[in-house]
C-alpha cells in the first residue's frame, strides 16, 4: 500500500513557520516536522531576478494549532542540527527500505 503524503487543507488558516534560501535545508526541516506528527506544506517563493534579485525562497505552512509547536521544533533542530541529521541516519539504518 502507497504512503499518501499528508498536506495541510488549502482552506484552512496556515501559517509560515520557516522560510529559507535554500531548499535542501526547507526539506529537512519537513522531514523533521513530519516525523513529529506535523502536516506541512512546503512553497517556492520565486521573484523574478531581473526585477527583485535575491527574494525567493522556500517557506513552510503549517495549521495554526500546529505552529507553536512546529517552531519550538525547528529551534531545537537550529540549536543542534547535527542531532537530528544522525537521528535520520540512524532511523534510516535501523529500519532500510524494502525493495
Amino acid at each position: 500500500m502507497a504512503q499518501v503524503e499528508q498536506h495541510p487543507n488549502p482552506n484552512e488558516e496556515l501559517v509560515r513557520v520557516f522560510d529559507c534560501e535554500q531548499e535542501s535545508e526547507a526539506m529537512v526541516v519537513r522531514g523533521l516536522l513530519e516525523s513529529a506528527g506535523i502536516d506541512c506544506d512546503v512553497t517556492a517563493l520565486d521573484a523574478p531576478q531581473d526585477i527583485l534579485p535575491g527574494v525567493g525562497g522556500t517557506i513552510i505552512l503549517v495549521r495554526q494549532e500546529d505552529a507553536e509547536r512546529a517552531r519550538r521544533l525547528i529551534a531545537e533542530y537550529r540549536q543542534n542540527p547535527e542531532d537530528a541529521e544522525t537521528a535520520e541516519i540512524v532511523a534510516f539504518e535501523e529500519h532500510p527500505e524494502k525493495g
